[in-house]
């Protein structure tokens, strides 16, 4: 594995470390405050601060160590997460995605605002609040520059011939007590174990925090650091022994280390300076090591050592500091590139990477998609092959009791396994594309003025990735629209005896092998007479036009339209809502929306679990073969004459179990026949659509049941009115998926074409 390869996991990693730092961000603004949430969150940080320095990306490691020390002091309970702190950290964790996404794709971030949430998070980390107007015109700070060191002695030479040099470190810098001579003096014997590093805990960041106590001296012990090629990149080598002079107590010291005491040894002893007692310095012996945490803290490479002992201590740092994961042991390759020995090292750190996944956790691998791509339209062609010999032998044999028969069932069973398994490989939960949606709630609530809660349900509601891809732009356009439009200014809101804060709801759920994606805002709802007069000025629609409370609600989805007054950075340009159609229709989805003036709007998404797939009955139709998405019927029926009644000039209503259903004829609809079929001599299947309710289809007979694979035609062909796809049979032919909501939608007053055009009145 290259330096390349290496690099490419940790961005990968990166993206799992900022949905959980989000995640727990939201927790902790929700009220919740578990102290492992807190420590995921920093770990999150910490993680992509470590990894980012091995690579060298400079303007990452700056903004992510600004944003972890601030997230220190509120696990070490100096800081209160309240609601104001954590908007300024959900920010600047969206900065932090920026700078990732900079150093990966080579882009810009917004600098102005990078400094000002710097300048934030420093106030937040010494106890206070900037005001916004001082954060945002505050001079970029000198993040990624190294403070000064403080004159110390020169390093001693190595006690034996290990070849390891002692590495200058300095407190000063940190607030360490110059004129405590006559204070209270204790030992502090810090030795952490492995278990503190894989929390995500940092030996450097406690030592820091011990130094703001009193002046400090410091001791780091090596003797128990093996050589690079036996060096466990989880293994804890060092520990330190420290002389602190401070009036804040024992207790003080203790609480240091309180998030980490169960995961280190650690002793504390008050110093008996008449008896000359130096505790553990006389039961270990110990180099004094002059700190200097800036060769850590910002690039993490020791930049005063030279030569190959420097490198391999460097190294030793690295993997002992940080290596819990990939990321970090990707960062202890990068630290000992020095000529030859960065191949080994890069080498060394991922077989260590390797054979820890392969003894923890081992249950899942990373799979380039194009892969699972190829194996999934194998399955497909494999199921197309298999339903081809089950025709044959069908044709050839009429027994129906023969052995290939019977193994023609046992492979069917098979084949439906696999494709099954092969699908799971596919299916993911919708949470990545829902937590994208948490950042643009808090821009355009920014933007507008506005104080907006997004909740977000059903995050772990799994759907293939092909639909999980093409979601995020339709439901960017639909949180835009809800935020900008929907939810009322807090002044407005008031009036109407309402919270200030508008609440955005985002919910996913399976029904009936599909997936329901549903927004909804506690806003004013569609202002229907105003949304008619734009459509009328616009001319969209008729002056006379005679539209439904449905129909004028979805006249939003029309190209051109809306209903801004003027034109702003979010909208005004009448391009939006006609994206959200078309994107959800070639899904193969359909989008409805319910509107209560004063009490808000729902919109609701009913997409295909998968693009690859589906269940059918195969129907015939004049002359035609069509597939029927079997998750779209209810019960196929035989209709008797006196279940069909008339209703005007063109209808029909059948009778079932006391109610009436309206009789859709698919074959006139279709344009496959001129005049309409008699029902009687057909077949009725009563589907369910999304928002046109029960209809009974009217087909000329059934074939079977059968699982197709879906073909595209609007990449293969064209698009089709009332054709959602396409399919290949067992016999070969090409038979046509209907789009059951166009065929209903057209069945209540318009041609498909129309239905297809004017998409909002369907």
């Amino acid at each position: 594995m290259d330096m390349n390869e290496i690099k490419e996991i940790f961005f990968q990693e990166c993206e799992e470390q900022l949905a959980e730092l989000e995640s727990g961000l939201l927790k902790m603004n929700d009220g919740d405050r578990d102290p492992e949430t807190v420590n995921a969150v920093f770990r999150a940080v910490h993680s992509i601060k470590g990894g980012a320095g091995a690579f060298g990306l400079d303007d990452l490691v700056a903004f992510a160590h600004v944003f972890e020390t601030t997230l220190d002091c509120v696990r070490s309970n100096k800081l209160e997460p309240t609601q104001d702190v954590l908007k300024v950290m959900l920010k600047s964790a969206d900065v932090l995605a920026d700078l990732t996404n900079a150093a990966r794709d080579g882009g810009s971030v917004d600098e102005s605002r990078s400094r000002g949430l710097v300048k934030e998070l420093e106030a937040l980390a010494n106890g206070e609040l900037p005001s916004p107007s001082a954060a945002a015109e505050a001079p970029a700070p000198k993040a990624a520059a190294k403070p000064a060191p403080a004159a110390v002695a020169p390093a001693p030479k190595p006690t034996d011939d290990s070849g390891f040099q002692p590495i200058p470190f300095s407190f000063d810098d940190f607030g360490g007590d110059e004129a405590g001579s006559d204070l209270p003096a204790y030992e502090v014997t810090f030795k952490p174990r492995f278990e503190l590093y894989s929390k995500g805990n940092d030996a450097t960041l406690l030592l820091r925090d011990l130094s703001r106590l009193g002046e400090m001296t410091i001791y780091c012990n090596m003797d128990d650091l093996p050589g690079l090629e036996e060096l466990d990149p989880e293994g804890a080598y060092f520990f330190w022994n420290v002389t602190i002079k401070t009036d804040k107590g024992e207790d003080a010291i203790r609480t240091v280390f309180e998030f980490a005491e169960w995961d280190c040894d650690l002793t504390i002893k008050p110093v008996d300076e008449a008896a000359g007692n130096t505790g553990a310095n006389e039961e270990l012996p110990m180099v004094p090591v002059p700190f200097d945490l800036s060769i850590l803290d910002e690039t993490g490479a020791a930049e005063d050592v030279s030569g190959a002992a420097a490198a391999e201590t460097a190294a030793a740092v690295a993997a002992a500091e940080t290596a819990s994961n990939v990321t970090q042991m990707a960062a202890a390759a990068a630290r000992v590139e020095k000529k030859e020995s960065a191949a080994a090292a890069a080498a060394a750190a991922a077989n260590a990477a390797a054979q820890n996944n392969a003894a923890g956790a081992g249950q899942t691998i990373r799979v380039d998609l194009d892969r699972v791509d190829r194996l999934i339209n194998l399955v497909g062609e494999l199921v197309i092959n298999q339903a081809m010999l089950s025709q044959s032998v069908i044709e050839n044999d009429t027994t129906g009791t023969s052995s290939i028969n019977m193994g023609l069932e046992e492979l069917q069973q098979l084949t439906r396994e696999i494709q099954d398994s092969v699908m799971a490989i596919r299916a993911q939960p919708v949470k990545p594309v829902f937590q994208r949606m948490s950042r643009i709630v808090r821009e355009i609530a920014d933007m507008t003025g506005k104080s907006i809660r997004l909740i977000t349900e059903g995050e772990n509601t799994e759907v293939d990735k092909t639909v999980i891809d093409k979601l995020a732009e339709p439901l960017t356009h639909m949180i835009r629209n809800a935020v900008d439009h929907g939810i009322e200014t807090p002044e407005k809101r008031a009036a109407a005896g309402k919270n200030t804060e508008g609440t955005v709801r985002l919910t996913a759920k399976h029904r009936s092998g599909r997936i329901l994606i549903e927004l909804a805002d506690d806003g004013a709802g569609i202002n229907r007479e105003k949304v008619r007069q734009k459509a009328i000025d616009n001319d969209l629609i008729p002056a006379d036009a005679n539209l439904s409370d449905e129909e004028i609600d979805n006249l939003i989805f029309l190209p051109g339209f809306s209903t801004a007054d003027k034109i702003s950075d979010i909208s005004g340009r009448g391009v939006g809502m006609d994206v959200v159609k078309r994107s959800i229709q070639a899904l193969g989805g359909r989008i409805n929306i319910t509107s209560k003036p004063g009490h808000g709007s729902v919109f609701t998404m009913s997409l295909p679990l998968t693009l690859a797939v589906l269940d059918g009955m195969v129907v015939t139709v004049a002359g035609q073969t069509l597939v029927v998405p079997l998750t779209a019927i209810v019960e196929t029926l035989q209709p008797e004459a006196s279940a069909i009644h008339s209703f005007g000039a063109n209808h029909r209503l059948i009778s079932i179990r006391n109610s009436f259903c309206p009789l859709v004829d698919v074959g006139r609809i279709l344009n496959f026949r001129a005049t309409q079929a008699n029902p009687v001599e057909g077949v009725a299947l009563l589907v369910e659509s999304e928002g046109g309710g029960q209809r009974a289809l009217m087909v000329d007979a059934i074939q079977g049941q059968r699982q197709v694979v879906i073909k595209s035609l609007e990449a293969n062909y064209t698009h089709v009115p009332g054709i959602a796809a396409a399919t290949i049979l067992g016999d070969g032919r090409v038979a046509l998926i209907l789009d059951v909501d166009a065929v209903v939608g057209a069945s209540r007053g318009q041609s498909l074409k129309a239905e297809m055009s004017l998409a909002a009145v369907g």
